[in-house]
């Protein structure tokens, strides 16, 4: 008998020690969904009310999502999401919470195994300005979490940390949503705080161990490059200057830099999540610590980083981000945001004097100041729908037109915003670009018959046309 207990412990040590080994690859999503609310009627937000939005445009909302996710690993979905814009519940024992319907949706999908993290913090109902607090970071995990903690930070979301477990080792995951205007000096003082925030508890995490696993990741509200695109106006900046973002990915080696920015990993002409104004952003962000490029617990994996874009589904076929809508009998669209993807494993070697190998490691920040320009589908104004054929103000808000172009031949009426009377009601108009914005409103006179062409949407549930374009303007 002690023979056969000491064969069967042999046999037992032999099939399970190379698993021991055996590395654990993972994969991180950064997703933001783009203002994710439920359907309860109350939010904070106007466009998130009946009778413009409810269960059906949700259910769509977030089956696009899901759709996005389950594109990840063959179906199987990332082990780590890190989303933001998801709804703060302001009526928890009403129905289930955004959060809630998410994660059903993605087990509907097949994507299963997660725990729910929330960034919110339902004490502190407003922020500093009196604005309720609307949108919170949420972090899903298939990793065991050891810990988490939330940060509060002035005029933006909680920063989430979740400490997770895998393989014995920890690795330290931080969701973020700041500031948002990201050209404005004024927000950037405020993304300062953001940032000193974020900074000061990775100062204490490298105290104890300058070679700790980070993950950063989430919305910043600020460039890769926020340092140079807005050198003249922002002699500081959150993400480069205080947060300490750069693009060297060799110097982690040293003891002077201790975070490298994913977005280095690509050519600079294909790095873009967003656009504003027919420019590239790179709002979105996955920066890693020191730690992950040493022979010690987790690793990133070389050259991994991606922008998920999906053609036919949330890109478009100029390549732009397909952004979410109520509009229509049941919404469309997905976010304002290409999610982010970043792939991870263990080591069974315990080195933080060496380094994991780079194929084509990046050896400086150095970029351009100037953004990239995103292309755009031209725009026949002859195509244009004329109002005379729509008929009434109704017919015009049934969803048929939005996001069309539409001639529009109206009087101008008085007030702070530019408004056109048209159909017997009053419309805004909105000029993306402040220059245009400046002459046209120098140009045009309150009582004066105006005419351009606009593209017909929703923001914050007051309809407008949008000009995008000078050309669009007729009179």
């Amino acid at each position: 008998m002690p023979c056969r207990r000491l064969l069967s412990g042999l046999l037992a040590a032999l099939l399970f020690a190379p698993l021991a080994g055996m590395a654990r690859p993972f994969t991180v999503l950064v997703y933001n969904v783009e203002n994710l609310f439920d359907a309860d009627g109350v939010a904070a937000y106007d466009d998130y009310q009946p009778p413009g939005y409810g269960q059906t445009q949700l259910n769509t909302k977030l089956g696009n999502i899901a759709e996005i996710v389950a594109r990840i690993d063959d179906g199987r979905g990332p082990d780590v999401i890190l989303f933001q814009e998801i709804e703060v519940d302001r009526t928890p024992d009403r129905e289930p919470s955004a959060t809630d319907q998410l994660l059903r949706a993605l087990a509907d999908r097949g994507l299963k195994g997660y725990s729910v993290i929330l960034g919110g913090d339902q004490a502190a109902e407003r922020h500093e300005d009196g604005n309720l607090r609307a949108i919170q970071c949420v972090t899903f995990t298939r990793l065991p979490v050891r810990a988490t903690r939330r940060f509060p930070t002035r005029l933006a979301r909680n920063i989430l940390e979740v400490t997770l477990e895998i393989d014995g080792a920890q690795v330290y995951v931080f969701n973020n949503h700041w500031k948002s205007g990201a050209g404005d000096p004024e927000m950037e003082k405020v993304r300062l705080e953001n940032a000193a925030v974020l900074r000061a508890r990775l100062d204490e995490i490298l105290r104890a161990d300058p070679h700790a696993d980070i993950i950063i990741g989430g919305d910043f509200n600020s460039h890769y490059n926020q340092n140079r695109r807005y050198a003249a106006s922002m002699p500081t900046t959150a993400l480069n200057g205080v947060l300490r973002s750069q693009g060297n990915e060799l110097a982690l080696r040293g003891a002077q830099r201790d975070l490298y920015n994913l977005w280095f990993e690509l050519p600079e002409a294909q790095r873009g999540s967003d656009i504003f104004r027919d420019e590239w952003g790179t709002l979105m962000q996955i920066i890693v610590s020191r730690g992950l490029y040493d022979l010690r617990g987790v690793q990133y994996v070389d050259n991994s980083f991606a922008v998920i874009k999906v053609p036919g589904m949330n890109t478009s076929p100029e390549g732009r981000p397909i952004r979410w809508t109520n509009e229509g009998p049941a919404g469309g669209g997905f976010s304002d945001h290409f999610p982010l993807l970043a792939r991870f494993t263990t080591t069974a070697e315990n080195r933080t004097d060496q380094w994991i190998a780079l194929k084509r490691p990046s050896e400086s920040d150095e970029s351009s100041a100037r953004p990239v320009r995103a292309p755009r589908a031209s725009l026949d104004l002859s195509t244009a729908v004329r109002l005379a054929d729509v008929g009434t103000a109704d017919r015009l808000r049934d969803g048929s037109f939005t996001g069309k172009p539409i001639a529009v031949d109206g009087r101008l009426v008085a007030g702070e915003r530019l408004a056109v009377e048209v159909l017997g009601e009053t419309w805004d108009v909105w000029v993306p670009d402040p220059a245009l914005r400046a002459e046209l409103r120098r140009r045009w006179k309150a009582g004066e018959r105006i005419g351009f062409v606009g593209l017909l949407g929703r923001y914050k549930g007051r309809w407008q046309f949008v000009i995008e374009q000078k050309e669009w303007v007729s009179r």
